[in-house]
Formats: structure tokens, C-alpha cells, sequence
């Protein structure tokens, strides 16, 4: 799978850490940035990132702020995304498997690289249920419309 990942620099360790695992997993994983630890805004990098979700360019993304707020708002702010935060494995395994979730949000100063894998982990192994979350995915993103 393609997945982009982008972080600020509160961020920038945590998903160095990220885009290795997904990397030794087989994925290919396309880096929006930041390079380094030095203060920037989260909006550079999870704007660029999060169209290349909705654009198809990749399949999923990753992105990894201090708290994972300003990037989960962020990514929400581009049409076809559906970008969930996630501070343990089973909040994001069901923000797949009822919301369909393309973006994946991780608050990296409450959240060890450890169980940041096994929440990566999850969210990538889940799948969307379709069924009776179609209808309510479906209302949610024609709010974008109105």
C-alpha cells in the first residue's frame, strides 16, 4: 500500500520511527515532512499530505503532531478525507472499520513509539465494514457539500 506520513516537528521522531515500520512492512510510504525537530507548523505538511489521500496519489497517510489535533483538523479540511485520532489500537481499528477513516492522527507527546506501532498496526490490518456504516459515512462526507 502507498501512505503518505507527515508530522511537525513535535512529531518528527515519532514518525521517522512510524515510516520505518511501515517501510519494513512492505509499504511504500511517500514523506511530506517535516525533516527535523526544528519548530514549524503542522499545516505544511499535513495540507500537501492529506491531498494526496483524497487525490488517490496514495492510499492512506499517516500524520504525527504534539497532541495529533492540529493535524487531525488539518487533514479535515480537504475534501475526501477522513482523518480519525487515535491514542490506542482499538479507537483506531473502529475508526476503519465504522468510518472508513483514510487518515490516521497520532498525538506524539502522549504516545510511546511502542503502542504507536500497535495503533498504526490496527488501523492498518482494519478494514471498512460497509453495511450499516455505509449510510452514515455517506451523510458525513455530503456535509462537505453543504
Amino acid at each position: 500500500m502507498k501512505i503518505s506520513v507527515a508530522s511537525d516537528h513535535a512529531g518528527y521522531e515519532l514518525k521517522e520511527v512510524v515510516k520505518r515500520h511501515l517501510t519494513a512492512a512492505g509499504h511504500e510510504v511517500v514523506d511530506f515532512g517535516t525533516s527535523s525537530t526544528v519548530s514549524t507548523d503542522y499545516p505544511d505538511y499535513a495540507t500537501p499530505a492529506a491531498r494526496a489521500v483524497a487525490s488517490g496519489e496514495v492510499e492512506r497517510g499517516v500524520f504525527v503532531c504534539g497532541s495529533g489535533q492540529g493535524m487531525v483538523m488539518t487533514a479535515n479540511k480537504v475534501r475526501g478525507v477522513r482523518a480519525a485520532l487515535a491514542w490506542q489500537p482499538e479507537v483506531a481499528r473502529l475508526s476503519r472499520q465504522h468510518n472508513d477513516a483514510n487518515v490516521l492522527a497520532l498525538p506524539a507527546r502522549f504516545t510511546g513509539a511502542e503502542q504507536a506501532l500497535e495503533i498504526v498496526d490496527a488501523w492498518m490490518d482494519a478494514e471498512f465494514e460497509g453495511g450499516r456504516h455505509i449510510p452514515r459515512v455517506e451523510k458525513m462526507m455530503k456535509a462537505e457539500e453543504e
